[in-house]
């Protein structure tokens, strides 16, 4: 929402008691602001500390969930509630570097355990979760290319898991190949600069969605 500059004068003339009583109700009223006072205002851990939790979060959730989905489309869905807990991270703590972490984590995680799954699960549904993985895959490579370049040899190693899992399933590998992610690309060295122009015309042409 945009707010005028007469607004925003008139807001900033109100009395300091009135500014705290509206601050006040306006917290009640979002959650995710007041987790991110939390954290900048009282928390006694850092960014650091909480990406360390969030890691053993997300191991210790993409083991369980993997070990109990039905299918690979019960998984995705598991699976994006496990993202939606990285999201939560990332709003609270502006965590760009967890943000690409957590989800090769994830990723790589699920991918580890989920062999009977894709034996199992019909192809419509496998293609559901393939395109999932594939399209956070593209999400992480162009916030990777954000980075400061010192960053990158962070991610070598879980870049290249991801590409050894994806490569050894055949379905998951399909589905990389007709939505136009080259795994020559998982590998911080080798994401082409224009990595997010060649993702945004990928979906202007209908795939990754």
């Amino acid at each position: 929402m945009k707010f005028s500059l007469e607004f925003k004068e008139a807001v900033l003339q109100l009395s300091e008691k009135e500014k705290d009583k509206l601050l006040i109700r306006l917290l009640k009223k979002d959650h995710n602001l007041v987790n991110r006072l939390f954290f900048e205002l009282l928390d006694d851990k850092n960014v650091d500390d909480h990406r360390a939790i969030m890691e053993e979060h997300v191991l210790t959730r993409g083991k369980e969930i993997t070990s109990y989905a039905r299918s690979l489309q019960h998984l995705k869905v598991l699976t994006g509630f496990l993202s939606g807990d990285i999201a939560e991270h990332v709003r609270v703590t502006k965590d760009k570097f967890g943000e690409v972490s957590l989800n090769l984590l994830m990723l790589n995680t699920v991918l580890k355990s989920s062999d009977s799954l894709f034996q199992k699960t019909n192809r419509n549904h496998a293609r559901k979760f393939c395109l999932y993985v594939i399209t956070r895959t593209f999400r992480c490579l162009v916030l990777i290319k954000k980075m400061h370049e010192d960053l990158l040899l962070e991610f070598e190693a879980p870049l290249e898991e991801l590409a050894d899992l994806i490569s050894e399933k055949p379905l998951l590998m399909q589905t990389a190949i007709n939505h136009g992610l080259d795994l020559n690309w998982l590998n911080a060295e080798n994401i082409p600069e224009d990595i997010a122009q060649i993702q945004k015309q990928i979906k202007a042409q209908g795939f990754l969605r």
